[in-house]
């Protein structure tokens, strides 16, 4: 049985009230609820009672609204749940509150190195070569060449053709993992909110700016599964450990079936692994960082690395000794970490260890 998290956080309640609108409040909400409108709607009422919100608010009147837009309705049995506009109205909120510096990419491709066939037009030109599209030409340089060979006469030869390099594009499978152990809500800290407003944010990111690509979700805690992308905002962290091992074990083999050149894992969590499966059976430690399960898990992270996946891990904690492990994870990979802080999720610090980098980005 899960955990329902009720507490609510005063200053990141200020905070918000400070600088959102009623709209992203009630998303807010409604993550922390589980995706209980009813509670959200709860939740409101009672901001409003203490002073949080401005009286002269109709808050009934909002939640007509909210119903009248379809980002509501009624289930079976009178009670409100979310429409499917409302689970995307709940992805975009939290795309905008973390991504929300980011600018309007292009169709939906992921760039690459090298330059060649491709769809992206970039200011560098070669010679014309057979085969090459003719619209690919560059009729400024192509016309500059003839004049200077001929010095003054416009006789185009082919040796004067140059077309411009384009940027390659490709394609991308993701599974993103949810960490829903008992630690994402332990000792009043909820860090399970703050977990499903990242992975919702990427989500919107993927199926929005790259449409050709490959998503699945799966959550971890004593075991690992797949879920619909839209039970996201329905997630809730239960009695469980964190098997992280068999989370990249499962992603792993969803990955292998997907044909995109490009895979990676996001893994979205506060850190520390307790639980690893063996012939079907769970084995646990909770006390600190157990060896046999930390090794077990560096393994499965170097089979990744072994198979081009790259996992990307967003530590929701601050922990010092839990962000230690994510650092040897992401060192054993190769691959990227997020750290953040739970309150201040628009920031993080980005370790990059394919490129031996480390920043802070906003």
């Amino acid at each position: 049985m899960r955990h329902r998290y009720l507490h609510l956080d005063p200053d990141l309640l200020r905070r918000l009230l400070a600088e959102l609108d009623l709209s992203r409040i009630f998303n807010q909400l409604l993550l922390s609820a589980g995706g209980d409108p009813e509670q959200a709607m709860e939740w409101l009422r009672y901001l409003q009672e203490q002073g949080y919100l401005d009286p002269s608010i109709d808050l009934e009147a909002f939640f007509q609204q909210l119903e009248e837009q379809r980002l509501l309705e009624r289930d079976e049995n009178g009670d409100l749940v979310l429409s499917s506009g409302g689970e995307r109205r709940v992805r975009r909120s939290a795309f905008e509150e973390i991504f929300s510096s980011l600018k309007k990419g292009g169709p939906g491709y992921h760039p690459i190195r090298a330059t060649g066939e491709g769809f992206e037009p970039l200011p560098e030109t070669r010679p014309y070569a057979f085969g090459d599209e003719p619209h690919r030409i560059d009729t400024v340089r192509s016309l500059h060449n003839a004049l200077k060979r001929t010095q003054g006469e416009l006789a185009l030869a082919e040796e004067d053709l140059e077309v411009q390099e384009t940027e390659p594009l490709t394609s991308c499978a993701t599974v993103v993992a949810i960490d829903v152990s008992h630690s994402m809500i332990l000792y009043g800290e909820d860090r399970i909110t703050p977990a499903k407003t990242v992975a919702l944010a990427l989500t919107e990111l993927i199926t929005t700016k790259y449409p050709k690509d490959h998503l699945s979700v799966i959550l971890f805690g004593d075991r690992a599964e797949r879920i619909a992308l839209g039970e996201i905002p329905y997630v809730q962290a239960g009695p469980y450990h964190t098997n992280t091992r068999e989370a990249l074990q499962l992603a792993r083999g969803l990955l292998a079936r997907q044909k995109q050149p490009n895979k990676q894992i996001f893994l979205i969590t506060d850190g520390k692994p307790s639980a690893i499966t063996e012939g079907g059976r769970i084995y646990k430690n909770p006390m600190g960082l157990d060896l046999k399960i930390v090794n077990r898990t560096l393994e499965e992270a170097d089979l990744c690395r072994r198979e081009r996946i790259v996992v990307t891990t967003f530590m929701i904690a601050t922990d010092p000794w839990l962000q230690e492990f994510v650092e040897r994870l992401t060192k054993v990979n190769r691959g990227r970490a997020y750290f953040a802080s739970p309150d201040h999720l628009g920031e993080f610090v980005f370790a990059d260890y394919i490129r031996n980098r480390r920043k802070r980005v906003r």
